[in-house]
């Protein structure tokens, strides 16, 4: 019974948080902000949400960081079936309130668009907007597992998972939305009614999160680490002399 009441409670942070993510993730993407504004938004909001949501549920917020950890074994299946989908369920109800929250854009038309993770690529070269959503989800995912699962990174893991998120829709927002993240996508896609390049963008998603659990779990995380080629050599006992060697 503990355990089915923690795994609901914790279900519901993800939800709260995908739907946080998407809302203004989607949301200043909706608006036409030039992707600085669209990539701050996603990056700062997911700080937020993990400095709030973290110490409950892992604040995943993301179907293909959940894979990630359910790959590299730090998940069990179940709470990475349930996570799944409230983190969709989260992600749709934030493309439903957007669509009523804002009617109009910034310069009083209808809104055409909910934000969704489409780009330059998408349509004409789709199998190059899959591999690079493919590549930057492997790095995404590779962030939170040596920052925050694996503690690499301390109180300022949070820090640095957003601002990779932040740093990779920089990139990748005028090429292929810059998603990173299969709710992310599929919410607003739903909802607008365009599901055309969906099934590409999530299987590549999917892929690289699945990758980076691979490798940052059973490649680097189980080796010993390096030893600092610039550490300094233990200083001699107070008092005495380092053998002149004749």
């Amino acid at each position: 019974m503990a355990n089915n009441k923690t795994l609901t409670r914790d279900s519901l942070a993800e939800l709260i948080g995908t739907f946080m993510l998407v809302l203004v993730g989607a949301g200043a993407g909706a608006l036409g902000q030039p992707v600085v504004v669209v990539a701050l938004a996603h990056g700062l909001i997911l700080i937020a949400i993990i400095y709030t949501y973290g110490h409950i549920s892992g604040a995943h917020v993301n179907p293909a960081v959940t894979l990630a950890l359910l790959v590299g074994r730090q998940i069990d299946i179940t709470r990475a079936v349930v996570y799944w989908v409230v983190q969709f369920l989260g992600a749709i109800i934030a493309a439903l309130v957007l669509k009523v929250l804002i009617p109009v854009g910034l310069n009083g038309a209808a809104l055409t668009s909910l934000g969704e993770t489409t780009g330059s690529l998408t349509t004409n070269y789709p199998l190059q907007a899959y591999l690079f959503e493919a590549i930057f989800t492997f790095f995404l995912a590779s962030v939170v597992m040596q920052a925050a699962v694996f503690k690499r990174a301390g109180n300022v893991a949070g820090v640095g998972i957003g601002v990779t998120l932040a740093a990779c829709i920089l990139f990748g927002g005028p090429l292929t939305g810059g998603s990173l993240n299969p709710a992310r996508t599929l919410g607003p896609a739903l909802i607008a009614g365009n599901l055309s390049y969906v099934p590409g963008y999530l299987l590549a998603m999917f892929a690289g999160g699945a990758l980076a659990g691979l490798v940052q779990n059973f490649i680097f995380e189980s080796h010993q680490p390096t030893v600092e080629l610039t550490a300094r050599p233990p200083r001699p006992p107070s008092g005495s002399r380092p053998k002149s060697g004749r």
